[in-house]
This record gives C-alpha cells, structure tokens and sequence, in this order.
C-alpha cells in the first residue's frame, strides 16, 4: 500500500480491527464447538460406568454408538475447520 492509500483508509481501520477480532472469536468458538476430548471424556466415563456396575451392557453398548457416531463426526469437523492436532482441552 502507498502512502496515499493508507491514509485515505485510515478511518476504516477500527472496523478491519473489529473485524479482525469477531473473525478470531468465531474460529475459537468453532475450535471449542467441534473439539473431540469432550465426547472421548464421555467414553471414558461410560466404560467406567460399566465397569463399576452403574450402567448394564445394553445401556452401555446404546450410548457408546451415540458417542462414536458423534465423535466420527466431530473428528471431521475438527479436520475441516483445520484443527492443530491438539484439543482446547490438552495441555500444551
């Protein structure tokens, strides 16, 4: 950009700032929405469930297909707004 450019735009520059910063807010809410750990946390819990006898087979194997139909379809998700390899709940 020229001199000139810059300053005949540079009233324009709190609106590209703001929108600058609704673009981050909606990729982290995106990141936070589509993130996998939540639904593998919940397939821990599950299988503990079973192991401690709060939960029968039926009732595991039925809930279980829910978590891993979901977990398919957030790990593509995740995959599709360019997720990093870590979730928002890893420890970095």
């Amino acid at each position: 950009m020229g001199l000139i450019t810059q300053v005949l735009t540079l009233p324009l520059a709190p609106v590209r700032g703001v929108g600058w910063v609704l673009d981050q807010v909606v990729q982290t809410a995106e990141r936070e929405y589509y993130d996998p750990a939540p639904v593998r946390a919940e397939l821990r819990e599950l299988e503990q469930a079973l192991l401690d006898g709060r939960i029968d087979e039926d009732e595991f194997d039925r809930r279980e297909d829910e978590l891993l139909d979901r977990l398919a379809w957030l790990e593509e998700r995740w995959r599709e707004i360019g997720g990093d390899g870590r979730t928002t709940t890893e420890t970095r």
